[in-house]
């Protein structure tokens, strides 16, 4: 296979040997080139043999370059092929769960490994090839994202809806064996794959220690959109205590095993279960932060560093702060550690039920623009309205019901902040000050 070069970077090492928009690059030190790992991985040596091709003929071109220097190379998409989709039917799938008329990316289910370790996004295996997974241990690609649910094989093709899903499993025992780290996630559904299940997968997933590094334990998100799916329930606050139970218990013993907790409940269960959230130094390197483990933790443990660092002062500042349901407890109470030291900065915090998907979800990213507009029409929301950059898609310009950032300024009639989940961050955006 080979790819074909859309562009070259003036100046580059590709443009000095005269390599041209239009050109197909078929080899690099004599590996074929597939995709963009195949690309990355070996394009980072100093001294480079290409073999490329030109209006049907081929060329042979000399690199000479800094180790880890980029090529210069731009291709068509920047996985060099068409992204690789997901063929589960996950009982608790969210794409699933997605009202109709919604922008058509929100309905692609991906599951491609190439993404997994490029950008985080989770994978579930089983599209993984054998060669796929040869090329992760020979390129030594880590590390890997995983989305395990349960490691009993049979639950797993059940909640899966893929008879191929259990096999799967045998590749996470594979890639931990062969020194590839893991980061694996279990989304658990009440009576399905928690209690003894949990357990059990918790046990599994620990015995790969050191290669299966994070463990994030996330409950299901069910949507109001559901008709025709499996009847699933939300965890209920005796439930959600049962499982931070399970998860600390089985963390307690790994972290006196292994010097190292390695599993953890997300923040969403200990707020379901009432039950406090662990200090920062409970999450070790927080390497699960994406899956909402330890952000509260992180956050407070900041902004308490970012106070005592700074000041107080007698400016007068109001202002206004925008959250899930979930949060805005949480945020409220920094608001008002706030005023110890700024008593004249008032920052109102106002929660915003998800009546788009439906109150059951509670997380500030999946706060839409059109619940946000109607819950805050005709509040007082000061001089600056602050949101969550999570409410934004990766371009921070829309959310996600397609209402733009701009639209949102100009209904509200005040200046919008997205604030990043970063103590430093929150307590710039609260003084009205730059990052």
């Amino acid at each position: 296979m080979a790819v074909q070069i859309t562009a070259v970077e003036q100046g580059s090492p590709a443009a000095q040997v005269d390599i041209l928009p239009g050109d197909t690059l078929c080899a690099i030190n004599g590996h074929s080139i597939e995709d963009v790992l195949d690309y990355r991985f070996y394009m980072m040596e100093r001294s480079l043999q290409l073999v490329l091709s030109r209006e049907g003929k081929e060329m042979h071109k000399a690199v000479h370059k800094g180790e880890y220097e980029e090529l210069g190379l731009e291709f068509e998409t920047y996985l060099m092929d068409s992204q690789r989709t997901c063929y589960n039917k996950c009982i608790f799938c969210f794409v699933d769960q997605m009202p109709p008329g919604m922008r058509e990316s929100l309905y692609f289910k991906d599951d491609d490994s190439r993404l997994s370790f490029l950008f985080g996004n989770y994978i579930t295996l089983t599209n993984l090839k054998r060669r796929e997974i040869d090329r992760i241990k020979q390129m030594h690609i880590s590390p890997i994202n995983i989305s395990v649910h349960t490691m009993n094989p049979g639950l797993r093709e059940k909640m899966m809806c893929n008879r191929f899903a259990g096999e799967a499993l045998g590749t996470v025992y594979e890639l931990a064996q062969s020194g590839i780290k893991l980061n694996t996630q279990l989304v658990l559904c009440p009576g399905i794959n928690d209690g003894e299940e949990l357990r059990y997968s918790l046990k599994e997933l620990l015995g790969l220690y050191p290669g299966v590094q994070s463990v994030a334990c996330v409950p299901v998100g069910l949507t109001k959109y559901r008709e025709g799916l499996p009847q699933l329930e939300p965890y209920t606050r005796e439930r959600a205590a049962e499982v931070v139970r399970i998860v600390e218990e089985l963390g307690d013993k790994s972290l006196a095993e292994n010097g190292e907790r390695v599993c953890y409940a997300s923040d969403e269960f200990y707020l379901r279960a009432g039950l406090p959230i662990p200090p920062a130094e409970f999450y070790g390197e927080f390497n699960q932060l994406e899956n909402g483990v330890g952000l509260v933790a992180s956050l407070e443990d900041e902004f308490s560093s970012a106070l005592a660092l700074e000041e107080g002062d007698s400016r007068e500042r109001r202002i206004s702060l925008a959250t899930g349901v979930d949060a805005a407890p949480i945020l409220a109470g920094l608001a008002q550690r706030l005023r110890e030291k700024w008593p004249g900065v008032v920052c109102t915090v106002y929660p915003i039920v998800n009546d788009f998907f439906g109150h059951t979800i509670t997380v500030a990213g999946l706060v839409t623009g059109k619940d946000l507009l109607a819950q805050l029409a005709g509040r007082d929301l000061g001089e600056e309205l602050l949101i969550p950059s999570v409410m934004l898609r990766h371009e921070q310009d829309k959310f996600l019901d397609d209402v733009t950032l701009e639209e949102a300024k100009a209904a509200l009639g005040v200046p919008i902040r997205t604030v990043e989940n970063d103590g430093f961050i929150l307590l710039a955006a609260f003084l009205g000050e730059e990052e």
